[in-house]
């Protein structure tokens, strides 16, 4: 089975096809194939909490799959990544690459349950992709 196949049968098959407004938030699922494992992470709204800038901190090489809980549009050539224990981490992506092609959700694919820079791509559920170009750790910082 070819990914463009898998990944459009994916919703279907994950049953994330439809959600609806009194739902709670959708959380990354996975779906195991032959050799690689695919990872849909759905975009969640931004927070109506505490105003918060997100600082970046150092950088770093891979994510594992299993700490990813989400993500959130946070500019146009990133997307924040929203892991376990409430850390969240920075997706930059290299060349022209939007990140609003990612407003509904992206899926990552992957051989050893981690995604890293300068390796990996997420792949839009309209059918583009962008790969990863480095990732940072954010630091959380009250606004004045």
């Amino acid at each position: 089975m070819t990914l463009p196949t898998v990944l459009a049968l994916l919703p279907l098959i994950l049953g994330l096809a439809g959600s609806q407004a009194d739902q709670a938030l959708p959380t990354a699922g996975r779906l195991i194939g032959e050799r690689d494992l695919i990872f849909r992470v759905p975009v969640r709204p931004r927070s109506a909490g505490p105003r918060l800038d997100w600082i970046e901190g150092g950088r770093f090489k891979c994510v594992k799959t299993r700490a990813i809980r989400g993500a959130v549009l946070a500019g146009p050539d990133h997307v924040d990544l929203l892991l376990a224990h409430r850390q969240r981490v920075r997706a930059s992506f290299d060349g022209n690459c939007a990140a609003l092609d990612f407003y509904g959700g992206f899926y990552l694919q992957t051989e050893d349950h981690r995604v890293c820079a300068d390796r990996d791509s997420v792949h839009s559920r309209m059918g583009g992709s962008c790969r990863i170009d480095k990732f940072h750790r954010l630091v959380p910082k009250l606004r004045d």
